[in-house]
């Protein structure tokens, strides 16, 4: 009895145990066919490569088992409805978001797939010179958010004391171009713009180098005549008593210079290096007298009648100071001149200063014929002084002191009358 209860038993745990290998032998073929039946599918996900094995049917279902969720920016291989097929290759990229601003204007946003920002550009069709500004460099990695800026060069034409050249510049300000450049200006130098001023192609920048430097230079100062009247000596004979020598000033200039050349010229300081020394020169006054002898006569009417002529003869060549009627009459060729010709000091032989007295009536004469110093009526211009003598002024000639060079040309050449008054 007991060992039919063992058996009954034994073959009951037998049977148990079968039915659990049945039901595990079962699983276990369900399952290897279940893994038997899935694609695999190499994904690369933004650069990462994964081997799928999946029941997806489509690509769209491969994506969802990945908790992708593909945007309308991102980078897919395939078409979401493309079915999944053993051994394929799906890749996909996750777009970025960027904000890009150009030349310091609005930022626009841009989604991008791709890694760097060179290639970025590549995609929009973006060229930039190495000229250019950028925030990053070409080979950065693309971030997500990522701010990229960019500041295109332009021309600026730059003048700097007459030289003038173009400079490619991203600068926004004159500032900023000069210290690009290494551009510095000192405190006389003048420029056209402000400093702050905003930069473009169509603003010229000039630079005026000014520089203030002092001038000294050295003039001689002619000397003066001065004439003494000399009793001792012949009417119109002339003797130099002492020379006369010139002077040595210095004059001290302040001069401004633009741009290399001569702007402004101030006299700040004079200084008498040497003084001159005055030319004497004695005019002879003397008058030689005739002498004359008497006619004898018999009787007192005789020598009355002849003190008579005497003194009618002596009376007709006395003459008054405005009375030519007595005077000596020569006819002469007559030309004019001024005190403001080249090289001309003004200082007449006699010492008159004619610069300093332009309405002065003044003759230039040959003291053989009229002395100087005489005193003569000229057809035409007047009463006047001998009291000057001329390199072509010989014989019977005669130069005639005017103003100005105009009334000289006006004068021109002509014989005139000219009395010697005394």
């Amino acid at each position: 009895m007991k060992i039919g209860k063992l058996l009954k038993s034994a073959i009951s745990h037998m049977m148990v145990w079968a039915t659990v290998i049945a039901v595990l032998c079962i699983a276990f073929l369900v399952t290897v066919s279940y893994e038997a039946t899935k694609a695999s599918v190499q994904v690369t996900q933004n650069g990462q490569k994964e081997l799928i094995r999946t029941h997806a049917d489509t690509i769209d279902e491969l994506l969802s088992e990945l908790d992708v969720t593909v945007q309308q920016h991102d980078e897919l291989s395939h078409n979401l409805s493309d079915p999944v097929e053993y051994g394929m290759d799906v890749s996909y990229i996750a777009s970025k978001s960027i904000n890009l601003a150009i030349d310091r204007n609005h930022t626009e946003e841009y989604f991008t797939t791709a890694s760097t920002v060179e290639e970025f550009f590549e995609q929009e069709d973006l060229d930039f010179k190495e000229r250019d500004e950028l925030s990053h460099d070409p080979d950065a990695l693309i971030e997500d958010g990522m701010d990229i800026k960019v500041q295109q060069a332009f021309q600026v034409n730059v003048n700097d004391g007459g030289d003038s050249k173009k400079i490619w510049t991203t600068a926004s300000t004159v500032d900023e171009l000069f210290q690009e450049e290494g551009i510095t200006l000192s405190e006389l130098d003048e420029l056209n713009l402000n400093e702050e001023e905003e930069l473009s192609s169509d603003k010229k920048v000039m630079i005026t180098r000014v520089e203030k430097v002092t001038d000294v230079v050295e003039e001689e100062v002619d000397f003066t005549v001065e004439t003494k009247k000399d009793n001792s000596l012949p009417k119109g004979e002339k003797k130099v008593v002492s020379s006369g020598e010139k002077g040595l000033i210095t004059k001290e200039y302040e001069v401004i210079l633009k741009n290399g050349e001569e702007a402004s010229r101030e006299l700040i300081k004079e200084t008498v290096e040497e003084e001159s020394k005055t030319k004497v020169v004695a005019l002879g006054t003397k008058v030689e007298k005739k002498a004359t002898v008497a006619a004898s006569s018999p009787s007192s009417s005789s020598n009355a009648s002849s003190s008579s002529r005497s003194s009618s003869s002596q009376a007709s060549t006395t003459v008054s100071r405005n009375d030519t009627s007595g005077a000596k009459t020569l006819y002469m060729h007559a030309t004019a001149y001024t005190a403001n010709c080249a090289g001309c000091s003004g200082i007449t032989a006699t010492g008159i200063n004619l610069k300093a007295n332009p309405n002065k009536k003044v003759v230039a004469v040959d003291p053989s014929v009229i002395p100087l110093g005489s005193r003569v009526w000229v057809e035409g211009y007047g009463y006047a002084i001998a009291g000057d003598t001329g390199g072509a002024i010989n014989g019977n000639r005669i130069d005639l002191f005017v103003p100005s060079r105009s009334e000289a040309l006006n004068f021109g050449s002509r014989n005139v009358k000219v009395k010697i008054l005394d």
